[in-house]
């Protein structure tokens, strides 16, 4: 069976601002392995690792299981996690190099995936620190932002694309670009903007006139998204 990508859980609208411990499971574009039954993220996430260092990892497990459904995963050959119909899903972080993970149902049925890690890959920029509630901090305290990508529609470009929610901490006046171009201002007033992502690298920047500027870095993937 050829794989598929779906977004699975809840999906946040245009507009919406994804709220603190707001999971990969529930923004992240998924792929369905080759039995149908399982699941794995379709490209590597940066989250706080429980040091609070941003580190590589992705989500497997269970798809649409029934209640007697049962899975053990490993990464790289060793055993990482057991997932359930009432527990479906693991987090599973990764090492630097070349990754295979294995969600296995039976003797005869499992689904490999395989992701690759760069050095570096989840290095934040200077100063940036990823705080208890999973979310982006610049070094400056003057803005954060979410770390998992949501799925919406980008009304200006009339396609649904990966996203990440940039928000303004105190008041101040930020303008806001993605790869050199600017996008918007974040003020009291407006304190909060989706920012939307193209293919590979985006650098996204919240100057605070020629004080401080803040950066953050996201990969957009291929650049689209699918909902359901």
């Amino acid at each position: 069976m050829k794989s598929r990508e779906v977004l699975l859980g809840a999906v946040a609208m245009f507009l919406a601002v994804a709220g603190p411990g707001t999971s990969a499971w529930a923004a992240t574009t998924v792929t369905i392995g080759g039995s149908g039954k399982t699941f794995a993220s379709s490209a590597v996430q940066c989250v706080a690792n429980p040091s609070g260092v941003s580190a590589p990892m992705v989500q497997v497990g269970l798809f649409n299981p029934k209640p007697s459904t049962s899975a053990d995963v490993s990464l790289n050959g060793t055993f990482n996690a057991s997932v359930t119909a009432a527990d479906p899903v693991a987090d599973v972080r990764l090492d630097t190099g070349k990754n295979t993970v294995i969600v296995r149902l039976s003797k005869k049925v499992a689904d490999t995936y395989t992701f690759a890690v760069v050095e570096g890959m989840c290095s934040l920029p200077t100063g940036n620190w990823i705080g208890p509630d999973g979310l982006e901090y610049a070094g400056s305290g003057k803005s954060y932002a979410t770390v998992t990508p949501g799925c919406a529609l980008n009304g200006k470009t009339g396609l649904t694309q990966p996203y990440v929610n940039l928000f303004d901490n105190g008041g101040y006046l930020l303008n806001v670009s993605v790869n050199g171009v600017p996008l918007t201002q974040l003020s009291a007033t407006r304190p909060h903007t989706p920012v939307f992502l193209s293919a590979a690298t985006n650098v996204i920047t919240a100057a605070n006139g020629s004080l401080s500027t803040d950066y953050y870095v996201r990969d957009g993937g291929d650049g689209t998204c699918v909902l359901p």
